[in-house]
């Protein structure tokens, strides 16, 4: 896949990283030429500009884009600028940082995809995010291996935990499965609830609204992932 990651701070950055060392092709900018040159020998592409500048911009290959994120996180004016002119230029996902709460629905207000509160959120999760379709979350364990929340694949509907053989076939474990449901309080506003079903039994049916939470080696886990899109 290819990104454009604007504003390399420690979230920027450490994205950036993750992103080119899992085979991606990463496009980093900042205004600061020290940031870029203590990272080109990192990510894949470097550009010190000021991403402000619609001129500038333009010249970027917004079009070959998959993904274009804002990691500013210094100056919320800047932040603002530069994700409503990434959306003004239509590229095709616009992820941006949010510092505050006001910050995000300033955000929102603008249609931004998706929003990134570092302070939650880490860079090696948001990796896992851009690059495997379908997860919902990650926990890293090791640099090996990772706990994560999956959709539960199309190729998975409807059929029982034994006959899909995490382990048999995929050399994955299935901790649970998570299902979610929309509660309504007495004000008329609603809740996304989460229950834990506990552990899998083999003869478990998964269904099409289930989350799978999945431990594994990275390696196996990327496996089942690029198997339930085929």
């Amino acid at each position: 896949m290819k990104f454009i990651i604007v504003g390399l701070g420690n979230f920027g950055a450490s994205l950036a990283e993750k992103l080119t060392q899992q085979g991606n092709e990463v496009i980093g900018i900042d205004f600061k030429m020290e940031k870029v040159n203590s990272l080109k020998e990192k990510i894949s592409h470097t550009i010190c500009m000021d991403a402000t500048s619609e001129e500038t911009v333009s010249d970027l290959p917004l079009q070959n884009t998959d993904i274009v994120m804002v990691c500013i996180g210094e100056d919320q004016g800047v932040n603002v600028m530069v994700t409503a002119l990434f959306k003004n230029l239509g590229v095709k996902r616009l992820i941006s940082r949010s510092i505050n709460p006001l910050h995000e629905n300033v955000l929102k207000a603008i249609g931004v995809d998706e929003i990134v509160r570092p302070e939650e959120e880490t860079a090696e999760r948001w990796a896992k995010k851009l690059t495997l379709k379908g997860v919902i979350d990650s926990f890293e364990l090791n640099k090996n291996y990772s706990i994560v929340e999956v959709k539960t694949p199309v190729n998975c509907i409807g059929k029982s935990v034994e006959t899909i053989g995490f382990r048999k076939n995929f050399n994955i474990v299935i901790l649970t499965i998570l299902k979610q449901s929309r509660q309504s309080s007495f004000l008329g506003r609603t809740k996304t609830i989460t229950e834990v079903q506990g552990i899998p039994q083999p003869e478990t049916i998964l269904k099409a609204d289930d989350i799978l939470v999945i431990y594994g080696y990275n390696k196996d886990l990327n496996r089942f992932m690029k198997y339930k899109n085929d």
